[in-house]
């Protein structure tokens, strides 16, 4: 106690006020503020001093802080009325101070030392978050918040920083030619010009629209933001169980949705083009697994056989496709976007289910991804082995859809 003291003692050669005398001892016990560690700390300095014949000046105006801490219950009414504006379940508190306050909090540290002091921002956003808390009947949460209300402590201001939402679903696309996200135009890059009919958009909806837009305006966000795992091509649908995705809405005003009725506007109004099934609450951490995760994937291919081959040599060929591993350069389609590169994919399965010369239905099931097209056509020998490549005809693939994702979700 005896150190403690003869530190305080030192730090009073400035006037303080309670809050910055005790936040220089903060770490040396936990049982206390820092305005009553501040206030014990300061009797015992005066008795000191009485005892060698001086006297402790009596407070004034805090040399440190400016009293900063009188404006608190200020500070939590500038944040109470923000929070007003929103639904939330947690939140936590931060601050901005005047750089000349932490500079002199700094001084005074390195001349009585700093090792057992906590710094006025985390005095500052507790203080403030306690009343706060007690009034709204919300808890104040520290790893994942609803929302962080900044107090800017030199203005009384408030700025809302809202964790965004994350819905968790699997959607079927029924038909071709929509994207899954919002493709800006390549010529404006979204601004709006003649190419786009100045929607600055290269297609006039996507599956990120039809889903995104109704959850967007039921939670009052300000925009939406989609991932999938994986996409298929513009031209295929994707069917069977659908594909895993979340939406992710920023800023949402409104956190507690009724995911069931959003479902059957989702589909009533993407009716015949977008369906989705399973929504439910979602997480920054999903959104992760989703976008890292490589599952199996089925497809249903119609191929247009240009050349004459029998049924019998069709079979043999599949046949020698089952558990085969193929190599892929990239894609020329795709050039323009990804790298070079070589890349190795298993066919996992391949079925004939259904031949009608000289159109050939295939269900084929490959390691994420494989491009099928390409297995299927070979891209100019890009893709070896290929379908075309082993019946020696060119194939053309005339029609592809996504039947299966073999994820693990966890889906009920």
């Amino acid at each position: 106690m005896s150190d403690i003291v003869t530190r305080a003692d030192l730090a009073l050669t400035r006037d303080l006020c309670d809050h910055c005398l005790g936040r220089l001892f903060a770490l040396v016990d936990t049982g206390l503020t820092n305005k009553e560690r501040g206030e014990s700390i300061r009797m015992a300095v005066g008795l000191m001093r009485s005892l060698r014949g001086g006297t402790l000046p009596s407070h004034q105006s805090c040399w440190l802080c400016g009293d900063v801490f009188d404006s608190v219950p200020r500070f939590a009414d500038a944040v109470m009325k923000q929070l007003s504006k929103l639904e939330f379940g947690t939140f936590l508190i931060g601050s901005r101070v005047d750089p000349e306050i932490q500079e002199r909090e700094e001084r005074l540290w390195s001349e009585v030392g700093g090792e057992t002091a906590e710094p006025i921002k985390g005095e500052l956003n507790r203080e403030i978050g306690k009343i706060v808390e007690s009034k709204v009947g919300r808890p104040v949460e520290f790893t994942s918040p609803d929302v962080v209300a900044l107090v800017d402590t030199r203005f009384a201001s408030v700025e809302l920083d809202i964790s965004p939402l994350f819905i968790y679903g699997r959607y079927r696309k029924l038909v071709r030619d929509i994207p899954q996200t919002r493709w800006p135009c390549r010529v404006c890059r979204g601004k709006g010009c003649e190419r786009c009919h100045f929607t600055g958009k290269m297609y006039g909806t996507s599956v990120q629209e039809i889903i995104g837009d109704p959850i967007m305006r039921e939670t009052g966000g300000s925009n939406h933001f989609f991932h999938g795992m994986g996409r298929e091509d513009i031209d295929a649908r994707m069917l069977g169980n659908g594909r895993p995705f979340v939406v992710e809405i920023r800023e949402p005003k409104i956190r507690r949705i009724d995911l069931p009725s959003i479902e059957k506007q989702i589909n009533d109004e993407g009716k015949a083009r977008v369906e989705v099934i399973g929504l439910r609450e979602s997480s920054r951490d999903e959104v992760r697994r989703i976008k890292s995760a490589a599952p199996h994937k089925a497809y249903r291919v119609k191929v247009a056989i240009n050349g004459k081959v029998n049924k019998e040599k069709i079979n043999e060929v599949l046949q020698s496709f089952k558990r085969t591993r193929i190599t892929q350069q990239t894609p020329v389609r795709v050039s323009h976007r990804r790298a070079d590169l070589a890349r190795e994919r298993m066919i996992v399965d391949i079925e004939m289910e259904g031949f009608d010369d000289p159109l050939l239905t295939l269900v084929i099931k490959t390691e994420a991804g494989t491009y099928v097209k390409e297995f299927v056509h070979g891209d100019n020998g890009r893709t070896t082995p290929s379908l075309s490549g082993a019946l020696g005809v060119p194939c053309e693939v005339k029609a592809l859809d996504v039947i299966e994702i073999a994820d693990d979700t966890g889906d009920e």
